[in-house]
């Protein structure tokens, strides 16, 4: 025998209670009747005529651009409003951060010019 009877595979590891779901994609309605184990509360009536268990999804192989070869943006939480907002934001106030730094920048050239003009006079005696 090529295996040893100790590395047969162990009894009760697997889930005993599987059973017809059906599987709903919200973002296009997509709908597939397959086996699982997941905890559903909502049926549905399928194409057979019979209830199943429904688990609705957010994303599956028939919206995700991945497999559809879509490029499209499926905002479920508002993580690309928030990062447009974030990102006009910053825009605005990069004008303001730039005038604030010009600003600086004379104060520290006006600074520099005041004290080489004071050591100018310093080295100049008066008579």
């Amino acid at each position: 025998m090529w295996y040893d009877e100790s590395q047969v595979m162990k009894q009760s590891l697997h889930p005993d209670n599987y059973r017809l779901m059906v599987f709903e994609d919200l973002n296009n309605g997509w709908r597939f009747l397959t086996r699982s184990t997941a905890a559903s509360d909502e049926t549905t009536k399928w194409e057979d005529g019979q209830e199943y268990p429904l688990v609705k999804v957010h994303i599956t192989s028939a919206s995700h651009p991945f497999f559809t070869g879509e490029e499209r943006i499926l905002d479920i939480e508002g993580r690309v409003d928030k990062f447009k907002a974030r990102a006009a934001a910053g825009a605005a106030n990069k004008g303001k951060r730039a005038k604030a730094a010009a600003k600086q920048a004379e104060r520290q050239a006006a600074k520099v010019a005041k004290a080489e003009a004071k050591a100018e006079n310093v080295k100049t005696p008066s008579k």
